[in-house]
């Protein structure tokens, strides 16, 4: 049997992995500035995660949402005391795409609406709703185009409005810095300004956290920087360090009722104890503070380098925009100084996503190499 593909991949075969390190099969010793798609996030193979993954295993792997799970629980205190979103409710699952397809069903049962806005550049997930309100023609099927999603430019509140005051608008889905798209993020004035507008119209405020969430920006959450209030909040990626695992968060205005949702593996004991481990190792070792010093340090480095036509993103969410597309520096920077980067839907951007423990001394080898090639 074949494998069906549909990845591009680079001749490179990682076989183990220490902090912002990667090692393939032949010993080769990569510096991970990507994580896996911004996944990793307190480090490959930390000693915490290894010790609690390890731990629940030999106890108990995984059993349905149909017993208790105090671990659920434990989870759900802890990222309160984490993130500051108070009063919430937490639904788990097991991705990205599947945390948005949850959040978009739970705003249409809400309001009993369901058409959705999205954004211009957006990525949501590549799963029947989440799809349909991801900006990629090409990976939407017939099937997922029949969800009813409008489009507007990222920053504009009166293209916002005309489509909100038809009142046939579930949803607003929004990350409030765009991954994929570019990283490309808005001002307080908008974000503010799309809230008064979701309430004024009752549709709610979806922030897909997605990728920019637990920590990533120097916030617990991107929307943070911002003072707004979403009425839920999707997460996944850096929740589980490698492990998968999402989840929405719930504004308490949102009621349950037995099977409005539901999931077999989401929240599963191994699932909550890896995320477990993320959040007191973000605590433990203050990685929210590091990421906005290494974020400045980075910014500074890159402002010395004319070829650089912006820095964009925050915290360690950034991006590199040139004036040439950048796939071939990319490879450079792999083959020649064994150094993981990201692409974008910009061509010309480089995305930087390293876990939220890498140090200055690691930006210092990517800036020499960078110099290197240009």
């Amino acid at each position: 049997m074949s494998l069906f593909n549909v990845y591009p991949l680079f001749d490179i075969t990682p076989v183990t992995a220490e902090d912002v390190y990667v090692f393939d099969k032949e010993g080769t010793k990569y510096l991970d500035l990507y994580g896996g798609h911004a996944v990793i996030s307190i480090g490959h193979s930390h000693p915490v995660y290894v010790k609690k993954v390890t731990e629940q295993l030999n106890k108990l792997g995984f059993y349905s949402n149909s017993i208790q799970n105090p671990l659920q629980v434990e989870l759900s205190q802890k990222l309160t005391q984490l993130s500051l979103c108070e009063d919430y409710q937490l639904f788990l699952c097991n991705s990205g795409a599947e945390a948005n397809e949850n959040a978009l069903k739970l705003a249409s049962f809400h309001t009993s609406k369901k058409k959705v806005l999205a954004f211009k550049n957006s990525f949501h997930g590549r799963t029947s709703a989440a799809v349909a309100a991801t900006d990629n023609p090409t990976i939407v099927a017939p099937i997922n185009a029949q969800q009813e999603v409008e489009f507007v430019e990222l920053g504009d509140l009166v293209a916002i409005e005309n489509v909100l005051e038809k009142k046939e608008v579930c949803a607003v889905i929004i990350e409030v810095i765009q991954g994929v798209g570019g990283l490309d993020e808005s001002t307080t004035a908008f974000y503010q300004g799309l809230e008064q507008l979701c309430k004024k119209h009752h549709t709610l405020l979806i922030a897909d956290e997605v990728q920019s969430g637990f920590g990533r920006t120097g916030d617990f959450f991107a929307f943070q920087k911002h003072n707004i209030t979403p009425d839920i909040i999707s997460m996944a990626k850096g929740m589980g360090n490698g492990f998968p695992i999402g989840g929405i968060l719930i504004h308490p205005t949102i009621k349950a009722s037995m099977g409005l949702l539901g999931t077999t593996f989401g929240g599963n004991h191994l699932a909550c104890a890896a995320s477990l481990a993320v959040l007191e190792v973000i605590a433990e070792e203050k990685l929210l503070q590091n990421a906005k010093e290494i974020s400045h340090y980075f910014e500074e480095k890159a402002t010395a380098i004319p070829n650089i036509k912006s820095i964009k993103g925050r915290g360690l969410m950034l991006g590199l925009e040139f004036d040439f597309p950048i796939g071939e520096l990319r490879k450079k920077l792999i083959f020649n100084h064994h150094i993981f980067t990201g692409s974008a839907k910009n061509p010309n951007l480089i995305r930087i996503l390293p876990p939220l423990t890498v140090q200055k001394k690691h930006i210092d080898v990517f800036f020499e190499a960078l110099k290197k090639e240009l």
